[in-house]
């Protein structure tokens, strides 16, 4: 996947909403509910770098993996920062950002999650088909 197809998926999860950042953070954010989910940093040196939130498990194997690295300052909460999307096999990448828009949605309060999801807030979710 390039950097267009991933802001594409990221977009078309349930009530997912883009925000973009400017100075000093540069940074363009996917949440839902107002829980951010997924970012790319928009500026040089690290434009287009993409960070996730990851389970402990994965964090660990995935800061091993060449191109993966704890993200800046996000670290400590488990986030790791992706420097090309392109050499991440795109299934891998789909189960990471599904991952880790989940554990933002089910960090909302039931009501909210339901009205964003429908019946089952707890279930994975993958993007509205096109």
């Amino acid at each position: 996947m390039d950097v267009a197809a991933v802001k594409e998926h990221c977009s078309r999860y349930p009530g997912a909403s883009s925000k973009l950042f400017g100075p000093p953070g540069n940074v363009l954010a996917y949440s839902v509910g107002g829980k951010q989910f997924a970012y790319f940093k928009t500026s040089e040196p690290e434009k287009w770098r993409f960070s996730i939130c990851a389970t402990p498990e994965r964090f660990l194997e995935l800061t091993d993996v060449p191109g993966i690295k704890p993200a800046r300052y996000m670290a400590r909460f488990r986030w790791v920062t992706i420097v090309d999307v392109g050499t991440i096999p795109a299934d891998y990448l789909k189960e990471l950002i599904a991952w880790s828009y989940t554990k933002a949605l089910t960090s909302l309060p039931k009501r909210r999650q339901v009205a964003i999801a429908g019946e089952r807030p707890n279930d994975s979710f993958e993007p509205n088909p096109l």
